[in-house]
């Protein structure tokens, strides 16, 4: 049962995942080139239902790399930095 329960929990968490506007879009964008432009992930993630639960996930889990809840490496590394 208990293992139910966990497999449930997990399910839970990365199901935002699936509902994420990202998902059904260029992933490239996303993860642009160093120096390249971030604006149209960011724009898609201004409308995005679960841009909070996405920025959870990319500082709970130290992502280096990429566009997560519409703010940059750069800009969660300094979010962080405040956060302290």
């Amino acid at each position: 049962m208990r293992e139910l329960y966990l497999l449930e929990g997990d399910a839970d968490e990365s199901g935002w995942q699936e509902r994420a506007l990202c998902a059904q879009t260029d992933p490239e964008a996303f993860f642009p080139e160093k120096g390249g432009s971030t604006r149209e992930a960011k724009r898609v993630c201004l409308t995005c239902d679960v841009r909070g639960d996405c920025l959870e996930y990319a500082l709970g889990n130290d992502e280096r790399f990429g566009i997560w809840g519409g703010l940059s490496e750069r800009e969660r590394r300094k979010l962080k930095k405040r956060a302290v």
